[in-house]
């Protein structure tokens, strides 16, 4: 089947499925993901919840260890089971129960449903199957198509993702693509069989900033055409900038902030993100003093070890020492922004 014949994918340049669903097509509930050794249990995600609306994109974002892809996993199912499990919460995508999923379940709605891109597609990709044979064996395990009708879809997707001479590419194999070629071919496989839901894990990491600029497009836009739902995990808060609609600021395996990308950065309400807004470099206009870049002194509390009241309080220069003893819970300040900051208050706007 071509591509282009499902009315559900191209519709006279429409968005497919209907973004007025009347439910998130994705809800995360208090979501607890340990990692279990001899010495101890690290708390990777505790305690995280969130919804995505069908057709919406939703940023998280946060230092490098804060949970962003252990979420990302525990979503897919696909944490190591000797090392991590999910603990508590509940995962519920599409009225189905992730969580009490079988395997055999799972396994068919990864790639099909829920698809992700992750961080780096050299170690993703199979350095000996073809392209070709990489993105045409989900259409053949998840549509049940030939696969000869399954490499002409890769040719479509390809064409999608707008590699030059797709058919010619179709036979080359991962090393001979360049870098963000590859991410290319990573979101070719990933909405091959138009997810629901796409679930991207940095997906610009170590790629040069024009072609950064070229992939985050390129998500929108076929975000755009094919109505997916779009999980955007990075900690660049400009890519958040330019292509969310809902931002999620984690920290220490928890959510301290959540609320629509403008208000956010125009008034950021917990200090851990005033902090990470501030370390963004910004452009002066002529005669306009440059502002030195902010620098968030301390480390990350290790996850492995209890945290006593707020996890960002040894950092923050708002601490006190109610915030050091009694963890804040998460309130409405005004319309949908949520914070978890005794002295949300007194954060002032950048």
């Amino acid at each position: 089947m071509n591509l282009r014949d499902n009315p559900a994918i191209f519709s006279s340049g429409q968005t497919g499925p209907s973004i007025t669903a009347p439910g998130p097509i994705l809800t995360v509930e208090d979501l607890r993901t340990y990692f279990f050794t001899r010495e101890a249990v690290t708390r990777a995600v505790d305690g995280l919840s969130f919804e995505v609306k069908p057709g919406g994109t939703l940023g998280i974002v946060g230092e490098s260890g804060c949970g962003k892809s252990m979420t990302a996993l525990s979503i897919m199912r696909l944490l190591p089971p000797k090392l991590a499990r999910t603990v508590g919460g509940r995962i519920r995508f599409d009225d189905r129960e992730i969580l009490a999923l079988s395997e055999a379940e799972m396994r068919n709605i990864r790639g099909n449903s829920i698809a992700m891109i992750f961080q780096e597609p050299m170690t993703s990709l199979n350095p000996v199957l073809t392209v070709g044979d990489q993105i045409a064996e989900a259409v053949m395990i998840h549509e049940k198509k030939g696969r000869g009708e399954a490499l002409a879809r890769a040719v479509e997707m390809l064409q999608l993702v707008r590699i030059p001479d797709a058919e010619q590419r179709l036979n080359d194999y991962p090393y001979q693509f360049s870098g963000g070629m590859r991410q290319r071919v990573m979101i070719a496989m990933a909405l091959s069989c138009s997810p629901k839901l796409l679930i991207a894990d940095e997906p610009t990491t170590a790629l040069d900033v024009t072609i950064q600029a070229q992939i985050l497009r390129l998500i929108v836009e076929l975000k755009d055409r094919l109505g997916t739902a779009v999980v955007l995990i990075t900690h660049d808060l400009g890519v958040v900038a330019e292509t969310c609609q809902r931002v999620i600021v984690m920290y220490a395996g928890r959510k301290v902030e959540e609320a629509d990308v403008t208000e956010l950065f125009d008034r950021p309400l917990h200090p851990y993100t005033k902090s990470l807004i501030n370390s963004i470099p910004r452009r002066h206009a002529g005669g306009e003093r440059p502002r030195r870049l902010s620098e968030i002194p301390g480390i990350v509390p290790r996850l492995n070890q209890p945290i006593a009241g707020c996890a960002f309080a040894p950092r923050c220069t708002l601490a006190t020492e109610r915030c050091r003893t009694e963890a804040p819970p998460f309130e409405r300040q005004e319309g949908t922004h949520l914070v978890a900051c005794w002295e949300a208050a007194n954060v002032v706007a950048v």
